[in-house]
């Protein structure tokens, strides 16, 4: 098969989908990979290591889209991508459709075949290729909280780890999943208060188990969160619904019960975001405040750690980037894993829950 990886063009995205080890991997085994120039720049992968692994060089995007019979990268097409991409064409990347209709209607429209990264899903409910990015945000969350909670950027002036004598600042943690628990493992080890909260007594209960004293579970509700959200000092949003958008949990009129300077990190928001304010925002802008708290909304956290977030990703995608390089119809015949992924397949939605985000469901195949 011929495979492109394009260098990442949304906003300040540094990741790329392909690390040169994965490039050796395909070439070795007879398959042509086309990178484009400078993908790899920002994640520390050079052009020389992609055209020593056996990658071939290209100048533009659109050379390469032209190319290849698959594109691997790391978030979703925008709309400058959208002509570029082919009938049949297979599109293996994250794409959270059930928050943008723009790209669902665009994608739909090119009868390409789009796997989501993030649908990905073992029979035990985990998402094998969206874990290690949860795992980066979740820390991420508490690294990003902790500096706008400074009263420079408007927070409370409030160091979140505190100091002899002077009390540690409280998180409060929606979700304990991947995200939630790499926060509370963050927030916990600066030595602040922590709260976790989840509808899911097992989640909690390993919470419970693994977790210092100075992190409490508690079972989340409308009641209990309206009750914390007036003393806790940062409030990280960790809810996911794989495939579907976030439910809102705090609404507009709840900020009026924040202190001011409280800082929300919605991790959810790639997913809609589960407060009612969340908007995406970019690693360029990443906050704005309303009600006097301070939203961080960035999509994209993890690619401020490029380096990073591209190892621990392409870790987990290439042994499937292997499979479907045989063939997709095959590699997800014999992968119920992979099958998972499959969102949208030549113009038809296979997605259950990608046509209930917009009501689509008579138009699901």
């Amino acid at each position: 098969m011929e495979i492109g990886v394009p260098k990442e063009i949304k906003n300040n995205e540094s990741r790329v989908g392909m690390t040169p080890a994965g490039v050796l991997e395909l070439t070795k085994r007879g398959h042509k990979v086309f990178v484009q120039s400078t993908a790899g720049d920002n994640s520390g992968f050079l052009d020389e290591d992609y055209s020593a692994a056996g990658a071939q060089m290209l100048p533009t995007i659109e050379d390469l889209y032209a190319k290849s019979e698959m594109i691997v990268k790391v978030k979703e097409p925008i709309e400058k991508e959208y002509p570029l991409i082919k009938e049949d064409q297979v599109i293996f990347t994250y794409f959270h459709f059930a928050s943008n209709r723009a790209l669902t209607e665009a994608m739909i429209n090119s009868k390409s075949v789009c796997i989501a990264y993030e649908t990905v899903q073992e029979p035990s409910g985990a998402l094998p290729l969206l874990t290690p990015m949860s795992e980066v945000a979740g820390r991420m969350a508490i690294q990003q909280g902790a500096k706008y909670l400074e009263k420079p950027v408007k927070g409370k002036g409030l160091l979140l780890g505190g100091v002899p004598g002077v009390r540690p600042g409280k998180v409060l943690i929606i979700g304990a999943g991947t995200v939630g628990i790499q926060a509370a493992k963050m927030a916990a080890g600066l030595g602040a208060q922590v709260t976790i909260m989840d509808v899911n007594m097992d989640r909690l209960r390993h919470v419970n188990d693994i977790m210092p004293n100075h992190v409490v579970t508690e079972f989340s509700n409308e009641y209990n969160i309206r009750k914390h959200i007036k003393t806790h000092d940062l409030i990280i949003g960790a809810v996911l619904n794989t495939g579907a958008k976030a439910p809102k949990l705090i609404s507009r009129n709840m900020l009026k019960e924040m202190e001011p300077g409280t800082v929300i990190v919605d991790v959810a928001v790639d997913q809609g975001g589960c407060i009612e304010t969340s908007r995406p925002t970019s690693h360029e802008d990443p906050v704005y405040i309303i009600d006097d708290v301070v939203h961080y909304c960035v999509a994209n956290m993890p690619g401020a750690v490029p380096h990073t977030s591209t190892l621990a990703l392409t870790n987990v995608t290439l042994p499937y980037v292997l499979k479907l390089a045989s063939g997709w119809e095959t590699a997800c015949q014999q992968d119920a894993v992979l099958a998972k992924g499959l969102n949208i397949v030549k113009g038809k939605i296979v997605y259950e829950a990608i046509a209930e985000a917009f009501g689509w469901e008579e138009i699901l195949a």
